[in-house]
Parts: C-alpha cells; sequence; structure tokens
C-alpha cells in the first residue's frame, strides 16, 4: 500500500524490504539503501519544469528521529577516518544532521553556518547560495567571525543533508576558502544523482554518505526510470 505524505521519512526498513530496480519503474517512492543494506523508503518529487524529471526526497528534519539516528550514525561511521576535530554545519537541513554526527564523534559542539545576517557578520565572510529545491529563493551564507578560532588549525569536514547539483556546496567551500579553511571532507545524508561530480570535481574523493539516490526520468508507463535507462 502506497505511503501517505506524511509517512514518508518514519521508518528504516530491513535489507530487501524494497526492490531496488523494479522492471516497470518506481510508481511513488525510490528505496535508498544504506551501508548495512537497510532500507530508507523516499518519496519521489516531480522538478520544476514540464514534469519529466523528478528526485526521491529527504527532508532530515522531517524524519523520525530514529531515521535521523541511523543516518546520522553511518555518516559519523564514515566520517571518522578523517578525524575531524570540527563539524561545520550547512543550513537549514544540514545543521540537525551535522549535531547529531558531532555528538556521535564525541564533540563537545558543532559551527553553523547562517543565512540570518547578525550585525556583527562581515561582507567577506558571506556567499551567495541556492538549491534545486528553492531555485527562485537566492540566499546568502555567512559565517559567524566568533566562530574563526574554532576553526584555525583545525581538521575540519562539512556536513549538509543532500548533495545534488553540487551548488550549494560550492558556495560553502568558497566561503570557507576566504576564511582559509580548507575541509579534510564534506559528508551528507544522501547524494542525490551525479551532477554535483561537476561542481565538486576536486572533491569526488572526499564526499562521503550513507545513502545515494538516481535522478529519475518520467517512464512510457506513468512510473519513473532512472534517468539515462529505460524500464520493460
Amino acid at each position: 500500500m502506497p505511503l501517505l505524505p506524511h509517512q514518508f521519512w518514519q521508518t528504516i526498513d530491513p535489507a530487501g524490504s524494497h526492490d531496488a530496480a523494479p522492471s516497470v519503474g518506481f510508481a511513488d517512492s525510490y528505496p535508498a539503501t544504506l551501508p548495512d543494506g537497510s532500507q530508507l523508503l523516499l518519496p519521489i518529487r516531480v522538478l520544476p519544469g514540464d514534469g519529466t524529471k523528478a528526485v526521491a526526497s529527504l527532508i532530515i528534519n522531517q524524519a523520525s528521529f530514529a531515521v535521523e539516528d541511523a543516518i546520522s550514525a553511518a555518516l559519523a561511521e564514515l566520517l571518522r577516518a578523517y578525524a575531524p576535530d570540527v563539524i561545520i554545519g550547512v543550513p537549514t537541513l544540514g545543521l540537525p544532521l551535522a549535531n547529531n554526527v558531532a555528538r556521535r564523534l564525541g564533540h563537545a559542539r558543532m559551527v553553523a553556518l547562517g543565512t540570518s545576517r547578525k550585525f556583527w557578520y562581515r561582507d567577506e565572510l558571506s556567499a551567495p547560495l541556492s538549491s534545486i529545491t528553492s531555485p527562485n529563493q537566492q540566499k546568502t551564507i555567512y559565517l559567524d567571525p566568533r566562530s574563526l578560532p574554532l576553526l584555525d588549525g583545525k581538521r575540519i569536514v562539512v556536513v549538509d543533508d543532500v548533495i545534488s547539483s553540487g551548488t550549494s556546496m560550492s558556495a560553502v567551500l568558497q566561503l570557507l576558502k576566504t576564511a582559509a579553511i580548507d575541509p579534510v571532507a564534506i559528508g551528507c545524508a544522501m547524494l542525490q544523482g551525479t551532477r554535483w561530480q561537476t561542481d565538486l570535481r576536486d572533491w569526488r574523493d572526499r564526499v562521503v554518505a550513507p545513502l545515494a539516490s538516481p535522478r529519475l526520468e518520467k517512464a512510457g508507463n506513468d512510473h519513473w526510470q532512472v534517468e539515462g535507462t529505460a524500464v520493460a
């Protein structure tokens, strides 16, 4: 039985619960797989345009605590190899994930970037920001100058919720570069498609995520198929 909109992101299902490659394509959801083989069913969201392209959606702050914890635990394990001293969280949805991951790595705190300007922020520690989920909303991302002492000389990992086109993360990296901060890795809950590999081509081997989902396109049977493939 199909899930209702509010029922997505609430449970982690055992391995093999959902067909990851159905011959007829995907109807309204896509099963993403965690490193241990368990699955998270994601709703398919149609992208703006002609209605023929879509992505599998993850909204981490609408997930159950159990799902957030499972994703955060898996991401923390992937990041341990980089021995980060500080986790930087990207707003908005990267912040709860970064908080959870930092706790699991034994950190006392994390450093949050912001999109709401405080009066003590400085223009040189800012960058324009956009994403595929909010294509008409141009934001500015800021690094609080009071956070700089926490980052100086540290091994930094940047954490966001989903990386899709790579545009948002590129803006974050440019912002950090202006502050002479060179992260050792990037972590996210889910990699969405492969387009991010263009903007983040110098980071491909330092981007980790416990989940991955493909870009989707409309199939002839009113289902969705992985972009560039064909269903029976």
